[in-house]
Formats: C-alpha cells, structure tokens, sequence
C-alpha cells in the first residue's frame, strides 16, 4: 500500500518533558517519521492518570524512568501519515493507542495474557510518550475510534479499559450487588460509572482530599458516597447491608491500607479486587478471609477485548464521560495539571494539544 500523508509538517514539535523530579517543561523536540508499519498521529487530547503523576513525583517503583522523557500515554488524536506497510488505518482516522506494548513471543503473549506480558515495554516511560503534537505508533497498537465519538471522550478510552477489565471481567457482578470502591481517583471514578450502568448499587469512599471535589464529583454522577474522615465506614457497611457485608471491593487507592480495610467490608463468601498499586507491603489476615471463602483479585492494565468494550461504552453513551472529564489544560502550562492532581482539586484533568 501507498503510503498516506494528510500535509507536511514541521520536523519539530512541541511537546511536554519531564527533566527532573516534579519538574516539567514544554520543550521543542524533533517530530518522527513513521516507518513502514507504523502511523503518525496528530496528537488532540491527552489525560494526565495517576502513574503519570507518580512518576512526576518519582515515587517509589518509578525512579527507573529515564529522563529527559516525553511523558504521557492515554490519548485520542488523528492519523495524519500511514507507513507503506499499514492497511488498516486512513489519514483523518481518529485513533488511540493500546500503550502497554507486548512482546508477542512470551508465555502470557502467546495465551492472550498481553496485559501482564513479560517483556512489555511502556509508552510516556520507556520511550516517550503522547504529550506531545505529533506521536509515531506501531499500526498494531491502535484502536480505531467510530465517528459518534468525540475526540475529548475517546482519550479516555485506555483509563476506561483499565475499569472494565477490573468491572467486567475481574469481578462476578451482576445487577442489584452491592458494591464499595475505595478511592474517588479517575480509576474508581470510571469503575464506579460502569457498574452504577449495570444496576449494581455502588458506594465510593473517600477522605481529606478527596472530599472537596473528588465525593462530590460522584454524588454528581448518582452514586452514594462516604466521607471516611467523618463516618466511620464499618458501620455505615454495616448499616447498609444489614451487617452482611458488600458483594464487592475495589480497592483503588494504591494505598497499603486500602487493602488491608477491604477485606474486613466484603462479606462472607464476597470478593476483593485490588486495582491501585500501593507502594508498600500490606499485612493480612488469612484465617477470617479462608474462614469466609473471601476472593481476593487482582487486575492490571487491559487487553486489546477490553479497549473494545470501552469504545462500545463511550459509542452508547452508557456513562457520563463528560462529567468526569472535569478540566482541560493548555499544554503550555504543563506543572499545574499535575499539581492540581496532586491536590485533588480535578478527577480526569485533560491536555488539549488542538
């Protein structure tokens, strides 16, 4: 196939770079070609997540990212050029990309397992990222994104993955369960849309921070929530349930005792699903949990199925995506998307590269 350009571009481009801890810039760098197989995307909305904030802080499990580095890796854009090699998207395609990349020869590869791939290779960390005008992709990690969508909406689609591995497939709901979600991040945000969709009653739970936008946020959005820095969250599990327990636990907090705390709301014979990835140990006891057949998952990233899901969610409008998308930032002012982040003050903050 002929290769596909839209117009020519500069050979540089701006883009937003992390140089040092808390510390970014808008630099100029120079903008790539694609190769034969892959595609050159116009970069239109990219979302800042909670791992893009942690490596900002270089938090512990992310000192390993090298920098200078072009940050970022869930995003909607455009495709503007196509290698000779690819057949499967057009110039004008709105397209987002899968930025967790398998090997394709590993054990889990081989099985469809490529969310937790052994040699996986991660954009916006090991090589740069989507903050940026102009982003090269391999062709076989784009999603292509139907024409209903908005562009705005579909740079939520990786998040949204990540939420329906966790909501659909991780975890046994089914209408009617009860369900609590520790943390009011864009994770448990979208988890908690999803499964308020499905007819399960949802509670999110938060404390300090999170009670002065995130709570609230969600109480827009139709679902219960608890201020944990005010109600004792037992009791009120307790209270709800008739002293049963919830069907189900989210754990999105990446906090050690947000483990540790949902295990004690699930009831007997329930199950826990840990998403948030927590710095430190956490200490259980196993003999309650053996005693009460309690479930204890984990869920991590998504698989190419899950994207699939995601774009069928936005394409029915089954969550309201827009609410959650609460703030937009110029990318020529970079630091404060991060530190507004940080203080809690936006769920889904979005660059707008337009």
């Amino acid at each position: 196939m002929e290769p596909q350009s839209s117009k020519p571009v500069g050979e540089t481009m701006k883009a937003i770079v992390q140089t040092g801890r808390e510390e970014v810039e808008v630099q100029e760098v120079k903008r790539q070609s694609p190769s034969a197989d892959e595609v050159l995307v116009r970069v239109k909305y990219a979302g800042v997540c909670g791992s893009d904030v942690h490596a900002y802080l270089q938090m512990d499990g992310f000192e390993w990212v090298k920098m200078p580095r072009v940050m970022g890796h869930e995003y909607a854009g455009t495709v503007v050029e196509t290698g000779e090699n690819v057949t499967r998207f057009s110039v004008g395609e709105t397209v987002v990309e899968i930025p967790i990349h398998p090997c394709g020869e590993c054990h889990q590869c081989e099985i469809g397992e490529e969310n937790v791939c052994q040699n996986t290779t991660l954009v916006g960390m090991e090589t740069d990222g989507a903050y940026s005008e102009y982003t090269t992709v391999d062709a076989n990690q784009l999603i292509a994104i139907p024409d209903a969508i908005e562009t705005r909406h579909a740079a939520v689609t990786e998040p949204l993955a990540i939420a329906a591995r966790a909501a659909y497939e991780r975890a046994d709901v089914t209408p009617g369960d009860s369900i609590l979600v520790q943390g009011p991040g864009p994770i448990g945000m979208l988890i908690a849309a999803l499964l308020d969709s499905l007819g399960a009653h949802v509670i999110v739970s938060g404390l300090g921070k999170d009670t002065k936008y995130r709570l609230p946020l969600a109480k827009e959005l139709g679902i219960e929530t608890v201020d944990i820095s005010e109600t004792d969250l037992g009791e009120y599990i307790e209270r709800e349930t008739d002293s049963i327990g919830v069907d189900t636990v989210f754990d999105t907090t990446g906090h050690k005792s947000g483990v540790e705390t949902a295990v004690d709301y699930a009831r007997k014979g329930g199950e826990v699903i840990v998403v948030g990835l927590p710095g430190e140990s956490s200490e259980l006891f196993f003999s309650p949990i053996v005693r009460g057949e309690l479930d204890i998952k984990t869920s991590y990233g998504a698989t190419r199925e899950n994207y699939k899901q995601a774009v069928n969610v936005l394409e029915v409008g089954a969550i309201d995506v827009e609410t959650i998308i609460d703030t937009s930032y110029e990318s020529d002012g970079p630091a404060s998307a991060f530190e507004d982040f940080l203080a809690g003050q936006t769920c889904k903050p979005m660059f707008s590269f337009q």
